[in-house]
């Protein structure tokens, strides 16, 4: 069947279609509809005798297959589909031939997740090859579902031409959400892969504050125990036997009035490694609520702030060494504990 785009530029980019809705559409024409400034386009086309008794759902499918079914569904209850002028509501509502389909296509989240954001960045270092950043805590690294918009990607891409030629725009690790302190981001491929590789190879440094509930009584300790995704509440992570290997130590720097304060170094990178660990020695980071740790010492989010960060540069393989104090939140529950 013949299509007409008249849009002056190209839309959005657009999730993966559901292969159940991935099929020949009726006749349509595309019109951009920028009076919002949502980059939202305006379909519309004739039921022709094949699509005569069809749910409308089912036609927008055909119409629009770069959408998945559901969202379309979502927008027909929005109130963007109109039949034959008037606004209609009702996915299932079935359509004759001869009936003319209006729809206003909205880029999904997920369509615009990849854009540049400009942002301020607290960069401690940068050159040709990488920057190192201090992440601020309640800054989302990577998009995901309920953070689309706003991450530390989206300031990458506004910060340098480069990142949208990279996979994750150079990140090649990440911090939680709630999570402070230092990152290393690549800016070319062959600082990505370099910086990868070592990650890999463990020679990467990384190591943070921490303060828990209760008081660890060994002086240093290695948490060698697998992690994994928590068979019974999938939002978290948790030591499952057989699951990807993990391994953190664990020094106390002191304790007091029911806290620990710790400094933890990673030698394997999984997801809440540092959370889960010691979650699971009974002692939960300070406000990480999602494994157990109530909120104390002023702190409402997590005590965790990555405070050094020590790798060769990718380049010229100079040893660099990075320290960085744990922001105000922090740091004033840190020399809570630890003032003589």
């Amino acid at each position: 069947m013949s299509r007409t785009r008249e849009a002056s530029t190209p839309p959005a980019p657009r999730p993966a279609l559901d292969e159940a809705d991935h099929a020949d559409g009726p006749d349509s024409t595309d019109t951009t509809d920028g009076t919002d400034g949502t980059d939202a386009e305006r379909r519309e086309f004739v039921v022709d005798l094949e699509g005569h008794g069809q749910r409308l759902d089912r036609l927008l499918a055909l119409a629009a297959p770069e959408f998945s079914r559901s969202y379309l569904q979502t927008l027909v209850a929005a109130g963007r589909a109109q039949v034959d002028g008037s606004a209609c509501t009702h996915n299932a509502r079935r359509l004759r031939s001869g009936q003319r389909v209006q729809v206003t296509l909205v880029p999904t989240a997920e369509s615009r997740a990849f854009t540049p954001q400009p942002m301020e960045l607290a960069i401690v270092f940068e050159d040709a090859h990488l920057l190192v950043l201090d992440k601020p805590a309640g800054l989302v690294v990577h998009p995901a579902a309920g953070n689309w918009s706003g991450t530390l990607l989206n300031g990458l891409l506004a910060h340098h031409a480069d990142a949208a030629r990279l996979a994750r725009a150079g990140i090649v690790h990440r911090l939680d959400k709630d999570t402070s302190g230092l990152m290393v981001v690549g800016k070319t491929q062959e600082a990505v892969t370099a910086l990868s590789r070592d990650i890999a190879a463990r020679t990467v440094k990384r190591e943070y504050l921490a303060i828990a509930w209760g008081e660890v009584q060994a002086a240093a300790q290695c948490i060698d125990a697998p992690i994994g995704r928590d068979p019974v509440q999938r939002t978290r992570m948790a030591v499952v036997a057989g699951a990807r290997a993990a391994q953190t130590t664990v020094e106390r720097v002191t304790v007091r009035d029911g806290f620990s304060a710790l400094r933890c170094r990673l030698h394997t990178g999984r997801t809440h490694q540092i959370r889960v660990h010691l979650a699971s020695r009974g002692h939960p980071l300070v406000a990480d609520a999602l494994y157990g740790g109530r909120p104390a010492l002023g702190l409402q989010r997590q005590a965790l702030h990555a405070t050094a960060l020590a790798f060769r540069h990718p380049a010229s393989g100079e040893a660099l060494d990075f320290q960085r104090p744990p922001p105000a939140d922090l740091a004033a529950a840190w020399a809570a504990l630890t003032a003589p």
